[in-house]
């Protein structure tokens, strides 16, 4: 399979990926569709079912729009897709920070992490200042923006303000920075197109989130029911396996043997899957049941940070589980 895969040109493998893509991502979606009429017949309109039907419906749309998103990357090229996620960031951080009540005090604080920190780090991407990138946010930013904080004389809730824009930057930047810095990996031994790294993260990554809300379904005892709902231990357990088992049938679009392949895929979707439970942990401190609201989402992009949570937590773990099994 791997020997079939490497034969063929690199538009004719980005083809066939794309084919099988959107082939499973049409299956899921029929099926998904035949199973919420069923319980519909079966329970009716049942308010819990209605909020299970519609988290899964948010998870394909989730699915889809992220494919196109790397398709679009993918055809415009590695400077366009690093503007491109940069982009992606900004609306993140505007519509988590639009959750988080902030004050005067940080005003000079939010003009920083938007125009100073989140540009920059995306340059150190672009540049391809690896060390650096990987340090600029947790060390240098997170050190700077208290004290620009404590220049403006606002100790009120001066650590609770603080914080909640420290762990927007680390996820709403620093993670999903991690996503483009994917296609500027040099491997000595692969001379493929990186683009299949991030298709293979993202894919392994909502597999991985769409069997487990999909045998979620008729499970009793949630691991935290205030939380989310659709957490089993179970389910968590047949999610990781198709992310797995997945990643391992896509290593011949990689520089992965199939082992490495298989521990990859479970990497990202353990980072991902928990990454998605801690961001529901916040939308219920924030109680909200989605991030762009009810109906709409500050950044007109109906809960962008629901399609990319689970995104921003497994793009870093994998990245350095990259560099460090690569020695990059």
């Amino acid at each position: 399979m791997g020997a079939f895969l490497r034969g063929l040109s690199q538009n004719q493998q980005v083809g066939l990926l794309f084919l099988v893509v959107f082939g499973l991502l049409t299956l899921v979606t029929v099926a998904g569709m035949l199973l919420s009429l069923r319980e519909r017949r079966a329970h009716g309109d049942d308010a819990q079912l209605a909020r299970r039907r519609h988290d899964n419906a948010n998870l394909l749309r989730v699915s889809w729009i992220m494919a196109m998103v790397f398709w679009v990357g993918w055809v415009l090229g590695e400077g366009v897709s690093i503007v491109l996620f940069g982009v992606l960031s900004f609306f993140a951080l505007r519509e988590f920070i639009s959750l988080s009540p902030t004050r005067r005090g940080d005003h000079r604080s939010l003009v920083l992490a938007f125009f100073v920190v989140l540009p920059a780090q995306f340059a150190l991407v672009w540049n391809k200042h690896f060390d650096l990138f990987t340090v600029f946010v947790p060390v240098y930013v997170f050190l700077a923006l208290p004290v620009v904080s404590a220049l403006r004389n606002d100790p009120q809730r001066f650590l609770e303000r603080n914080a909640k824009l420290q762990w927007g930057i680390m996820v709403c930047v620093y993670g999903l920075s991690h996503v483009p810095a994917l296609l500027l990996l040099q491997f000595p031994r692969w001379l493929g197109n990186n683009a299949f790294l991030v298709f293979f993260l993202v894919l392994v990554v909502q597999t991985c989130m769409l069997v487990q809300h999909l045998t979620a379904r008729g499970r009793s005892r949630p691991v935290a029911p205030a939380i989310s709902e659709s957490f089993h231990w179970q389910s968590w357990g047949w999610g990781l396996l198709a992310g797995g088992l997945l990643g391992a049938l896509l290593a011949g679009f990689t520089p992965f043997k199939p082992l490495q392949a298989l521990a990859m895929a479970l990497v990202a979707c353990v980072a991902g899957s928990l990454g998605h439970l801690v961001m529901k942990a916040i939308k219920r401190d924030r109680g909200v049941t989605n991030w762009g609201g009810e109906r709409r989402s500050v950044t007109g992009a109906a809960g962008l940070l629901d399609r990319i949570d689970a995104l921003c937590f497994a793009a870093p773990v994998f990245f350095h589980s990259v560099r460090w099994t690569f020695d990059l």
